[in-house]
């Protein structure tokens, strides 16, 4: 018979982390903005312990119940030894002191928590990573190496939020359920409207103007927004836009955002696995791409999006026109093309499931009476990105 039993027996050592060194400032920068994407709360413990008490909730989740709802385990933070026997199923991972053991590894994704000797957990918090990182499985399902700036469209935002003591309001619990794996909205807090879109990648950044669906602002505006408005960091954000005036001394946002970018317009979009792709098919949807399918007049080459900083009445796009109306440009930004194969459904609001839904949205709103093979063609190309 094959013993399980719970993480923390396992562990009877002290794993210290050694940080390579370098004397190139770019990659010192780009390992300091990593760090920051991985591991930085910007203080927002406060908010996640002492306001949602979800320190209170992790203590008694299972790892089965975390990986259920999207948290992933970086395989690398784990001793070799446990490696091996998470391999042969000799660890117990329906038993919540496996979860404390992991998080006192520092091996879930965008969670950072404090665990004292009683194996309680003091203090927990979340990073960049919890929504814009994923693992690739090759432990298992939710456990692998990291996958920095891919979308984690396994994650439940709302789930994991509506359980926390603090949020068993009926009308914020119906909310928070009804946003679904890969959504969450960064608006709600402002307006109390619902309407969450899909989490969208960070990688393959490089060159893009405008970072929010809404076309805010660049990459630096929509980190500082994230940082303070959404994890709660403290940090310093002003927009009188969106009405928010917030402050903190000592500020524990604003002088990581510089390093944050670079390592961010380092992260390049995958490329379309090898096989993925008919050639043939994708070579002719790349004419009709650039010719009678007209894409190319908003997904300008070559980061596919709009040049400078175009933006776009919802109906140019026969586009919903809720979330537009929640911005503060009124308008939608084109959305860069990258890693189209990886990164379904598409949409702000996740609203077309396939690149097939995509071309036929737009032949229909355009009028750009493409031939059904034509229509497979360009669905081809736009695989290959």
């Amino acid at each position: 018979m094959t013993h399980r039993w719970p993480l923390a027996a396992l562990l009877g050592c002290i794993f210290a982390c050694t940080e390579s060194t370098t004397s190139s400032p770019i990659e010192r920068t780009l390992l300091d903005g990593q760090h920051v994407f991985r591991f930085d709360t910007f203080g927002d413990e406060a908010f996640w312990t002492d306001t949602l008490r979800m320190h209170q909730v992790v203590q008694g989740v299972s790892p089965k119940t975390a990986l259920a709802v999207g948290l992933k385990v970086d395989v690398a933070a784990l001793p070799g030894a446990l490696v091996s026997q998470l391999r042969a199923g000799q660890v117990d991972l329906d038993a919540p002191a496996t979860t404390v053991a992991l998080l006192k590894l520092n091996a879930v994704v965008g969670v950072q928590a404090s665990v004292d000797g009683n194996n309680t957990i003091t203090r927990f918090g979340v990073t960049c990573a919890l929504c814009h990182s994923t693992v690739d499985n090759s432990l298992a399902p939710g456990i692998g190496r990291r996958l920095d700036g891919w979308p984690n469209l396994d994650l439940n935002p709302g789930l994991i939020l509506s359980l926390s003591p603090a949020l068993q309001a009926p009308a914020t619990q119906a909310v928070l359920t009804s946003w679904g794996a890969g959504k969450y909205d960064a608006r709600w807090n402002h307006d109390g409207l619902n309407g969450p879109v899909v989490i969208p990648p960070a990688y393959g950044l490089a060159g893009v103007n405008l970072e929010t669906y809404t076309g805010e602002g660049g990459i630096p505006y929509w980190n500082a927004y994230v940082a303070v408005t959404q994890m709660h960091g403290h940090g310093n954000f002003v927009d009188p836009r969106t009405g928010d005036a917030v402050h903190y001394d000592p500020d524990l946002v604003t002088s990581k955002l510089p390093a944050l970018q670079q390592y961010e317009l380092s992260l390049v979009a995958p490329p379309a696995p090898a096989g993925h792709v008919d050639a043939a098919a994708a070579g002719r949807g790349q004419a009709v791409f650039f010719g009678a399918g007209r894409c190319s007049t908003c997904h300008v080459p070559p980061q596919y999006t709009d040049a400078g900083f175009g933006l776009h009445d919802p109906a140019e796009v026969c586009a919903d026109p809720g979330l537009a109306a929640r911005g503060t440009t009124g308008k939608y930004r084109t959305t860069p093309l990258r890693a189209l194969w990886q990164h379904a459904p598409y949409y702000h609001d996740g609203s077309l499931a396939t690149l097939g839904a995509v071309v036929t949205h737009y032949n229909t709103c355009l009028n750009l009476v493409l031939t059904t093979a034509q229509q497979a063609d360009l669905v081809e190309f736009l695989k290959s990105f």
